[in-house]
């Protein structure tokens, strides 16, 4: 039985022994500890019971989450599923308050613009070249955190694009992503100096991506970065004004109903291009990004 599943059956013997709840709140209950269960598998956790659980494992899968654009009433949902299963298996202190977490109210999409000002970064702090490299990589090309780490930079380039291959992507989705500025094609470039062969991702030798990502991590802590995702709001925000002419919303431009029919269909067009470029199979996650 593999990890994952050993996981899965600790889970179920909790849920076993509490008759909680209707019928369809157990099964959506199931249902979100599967979830659970897969994202942490997917996320390289190696854990076989519940009891491993720890709040590291928590504020992973609330990042993912976030970053996928999930609702903040179903991230709430999603966390009291999981103080469900921990209370009930003897781990009530395991799952920190949604404050804590960072998952707040629901918010106008036009109130807070999350787009992080790379200049603006204290890079002194960081000591590591390839977490320098995997920030600038997901500004200038909008780049995932863990694409921007299992990146094999000499398979990717391809001239005047990236391709990205399934494999280093959320979802295993492949996708191309040009390269349109010379900061772009500057960090491409510094990212092959750090590999020897092109079979070499920015990974560092003799580091699995677990390591290496919880390595990253502590490096952006450390230069004051609440959360880097904000590099791929600005690279999406850069695009939009660049395929529109002009600011998205988050930027202070024009909402919807302040454009023209033209300029409508112009916006409709770039948001498309815009969530292809970022890995995502939504035109409506661009609101995330650009409002």
């Amino acid at each position: 039985m593999s990890r994952k599943h050993k996981l899965k059956e600790s889970i179920y013997v909790v849920m076993r022994h509490s008759r909680e709840g209707s019928y369809t709140t157990r099964m959506d209950r199931k249902r979100i500890l599967n979830l659970m269960a897969d994202e942490l598998h997917i996320g390289g956790y190696k854990l076989t019971h519940v009891q491993g659980l720890k709040q590291k494992h928590i504020h992973y899968l609330n990042t993912q989450w976030k970053e996928k654009g999930i609702a903040i009433a179903t991230i709430k949902n999603r966390n009291a599923v999981l103080r469900w299963l921990c209370e009930n298996s003897g781990r009530s202190n395991v799952v920190p308050s949604n404050e804590e977490l960072g998952v707040g109210r629901r918010e106008s999409v036009y109130s807070i613009n999350k787009a992080i000002d790379i200049s603006k970064v204290d890079f002194s702090k960081i000591t590591d070249r390839h977490v320098v490299i995997h920030l600038h990589l997901q500004r200038y090309l909008g780049l995932r955190r863990e694409e921007s780490i299992k990146l094999k930079p000499y398979l990717a380039d391809k001239g005047d694009y990236i391709e990205l291959q399934a494999s280093w992507c959320k979802g295993g989705r492949a996708r191309t992503v040009r390269i349109h500025t010379k900061e772009a094609r500057f960090w491409i470039d510094e990212a092959k100096k750090l590999v020897k062969n092109e079979q070499q991702s920015l990974i560092p030798p003799g580091l699995s991506y677990i390591q290496h990502r919880n390595a990253y991590d502590k490096q952006v802590q450390k230069a004051g970065i609440k959360h880097a995702h904000g590099l791929r709001h600005a690279y999406a925000q850069e695009q939009y004004k660049q395929l529109t002419g002009w600011d998205c919303p988050a930027c202070g431009g024009p909402k919807s109903n302040e454009l023209s029919q033209e300029q409508k269909e112009t916006d409709k067009s770039a948001r498309l291009i815009i969530s292809e470029l970022l890995g995502h199979s939504r035109i409506q996650i661009v609101t995330q990004y650009c409002g």
